[in-house]
């Protein structure tokens, strides 16, 4: 006996049960599998999960999460969605391909992350409905892909480019710093820090290597006691007895041990039979050192930066010899000094004419709030700069920076693809409303995949008004109404919970961002919808155990 259900035949024969647990010799109840329905369930509600934890953090009205460790009880209060997933432990599979998308989107652009999880998760959301409509997962997936290469076509042909304009260029920039910065910490101070953002990016000329802006966190006054300086700040001080200001720099960066109260070959023992033996040690040992301060100084240099500490004898040679001395310039310091300066990080000294020095104008120590601090001027790399982050908590300024981080990422990267697109879900709405008209044209069940993707697009304005407190059916369909009626650069206004012209409120996006969400976001979901098991290996067991 068989019955008719949209035009397939389903059997009434019961279809054969499989264990939920796979039986082998070795590894009896401990590889697990999970098949069909439940596998494809399994994945879905973790996957939305995801979606419902992150989405209440999405645009600028979105709101913090305390994230606290469990071992050692630290705190970080971010809306950032990279930093969010990356810290939540996950047991589900499809939870951690979101994650992973995630800091593909974080590594990529820098920004929309948060967005490229929620979309997915509404992707998921709805085609968990049509597979409860008994549509198969492949016709979903078929449906998907026409749907997002009309979304992506539509996002296209919305994107403009001002690359030709400078100073239109600049304001779009100066807008998309101000769009990225407003669902951040930094939002009350937007302009402030996007005018920051944007002329440090512009000191790239081009280059989207952000080793060149140095971010230097310091506790103490308010948001708006941050400052971009230009130069490179190294946050170490200057030995004692060394100059405090130096000008024409020839600074020889070095990675070596200069250090005198010990023997080099570890494990080894020295016999005496007197103190006059052990007093010869000492000088052959200073003799040595004294010989490689005077091949240091050979190189007709006026600055010596070592990574490693500097003891007080080889100090007092050095400074001696006018020389400023600056120790324990950890690596990331001293590469990225090698990096401004033009230099290269020397571990031998017999051979002056195969180093490279680095050079700036002037080296000089500066106080921040309480703190010193040395400061290269004029370095040879004219592009690079420091930003100096103040805040009132600890967790205020690590915050600031990964706010500050994602704009400068996302500037850099329109730098490269100039094209930009409005925000406030009018991007969302347009895709949307061009993947409408083709699903008109698109026959069979794939027209309902086609339309599912559609209302998943328009799931990102009704959480960004949701998220603001307003009734987000009623704006969500306005602004439909608005662009089916020929306004397309209609969005979210979030200040006055209207509909409102998004290029008039330079509420702008990067076209790169934009079409990375959505193409990361379709496929995450296509893999996840066509799971159809689920396999758990079992854990290897011990020898002898």
């Amino acid at each position: 006996m068989s019955m008719q259900i949209f035009n397939e035949q389903v059997s009434h024969t019961p279809k054969p049960t499989y264990p939920s647990t796979l039986l082998t010799k070795d590894n009896l109840n401990q590889a697990t599998e999970e098949k069909a329905e439940n596998a494809r369930l399994a994945s879905f509600v973790g996957a939305l999960a995801l979606g419902d934890l992150v989405k209440s953090t999405l645009g600028p009205k979105g709101m913090n999460k305390i994230l606290q460790s469990g071992s050692t009880g630290d705190i970080n209060v971010t809306n950032d969605g990279a930093t969010i997933l990356k810290a939540i432990q996950l047991d589900n599979a499809a939870a951690k391909i979101l994650v992973n998308i995630s800091k593909v989107q974080d590594d990529e652009v820098g920004d929309g992350t948060t967005s490229v999880t929620v979309l997915s998760a509404e992707l998921l959301r709805e085609a968990e409905k049509l597979i409860g409509q008994k549509i198969h997962p492949q016709t979903i997936v078929d449906g998907y892909r026409i749907a997002s290469r009309a979304a992506l076509k539509a996002l296209e042909g919305a994107a403009v480019d001002n690359r030709a304009d400078e100073q239109k260029f600049r304001d779009d920039l100066f807008n998309i710093a101000r769009t990225t910065l407003s669902s951040k910490v930094l939002s009350q101070d937007k302009e402030y820090f996007a005018n920051l953002a944007v002329d440090a990016v512009l000191r790239l000329k081009g280059s989207v290597d952000l080793e060149h802006i140095q971010i230097i966190k310091k506790v103490g006054g308010k948001l708006t006691d941050s400052y971009l300086d230009e130069g490179f700040i190294l946050d170490k001080t200057i030995a004692v007895n060394s100059p405090k200001r130096l000008e024409n720099a020839k600074i020889l960066i070095a990675n070596t041990s200069m250090d005198t109260d010990k023997i080099k070959i570890f494990g080894a023992r020295l016999k005496v039979d007197g103190t006059g033996k052990l007093a010869e040690l000492e000088r052959a040992e200073r003799e040595k050192m004294k010989a490689k301060v005077d091949s240091i100084a050979s190189h007709g240099i006026n600055c010596f930066v070592n990574r490693q500490l500097i003891y007080n004898y080889p100090e007092s040679l050095l400074s001696e010899k006018g020389i400023m001395v600056i120790e324990h310039a950890d690596f990331e310091g001293v590469e990225r000094l090698s990096l401004v300066t033009g230099g290269e990080i020397a571990s031998t000294f017999e051979r002056p004419d195969l180093v490279k020095l680095g050079r700036c104008e002037v080296i000089e120590e500066i106080m921040i709030g309480e703190d010193k601090l040395i400061k290269f001027s004029g370095v040879a790399a004219g592009e690079a700069c420091t930003v100096v982050l103040r805040g009132s908590t600890n967790q205020m300024v690590d915050e600031a920076e990964r706010s500050l981080h994602d704009a400068l990422s996302v500037l850099s990267q329109t730098v490269k693809e100039t094209r930009t697109v409005l925000g406030g879900g009018c991007a969302e709405m347009l895709m949307s409303c061009a993947v409408e008209e083709e699903a008109r044209n698109v026959q069979g069940k794939k027209a309902l995949a086609v339309e599912s993707f559609a209302k998943a697009l328009r799931q990102i304005p009704t959480i960004l008004a949701d998220n603001a407190g307003f009734d987000s059916s009623d704006l969500v369909a306005q602004l439909r109404a608005a662009h089916f009626g020929g306004r397309r650069d209609a969005g979210l206004d979030m200040d006055n919970g209207t509909i409102g012209s998004m290029r008039e409120l330079g509420v702008t996006e990067s076209y790169k961002l934009k079409r990375q969400v959505v193409s990361s976001a379709t496929e995450a979901s296509e893999m996840i919808i066509r799971v159809d098991n689920i396999l758990r290996a079992a854990p290897r067991k011990r020898e002898g155990v």
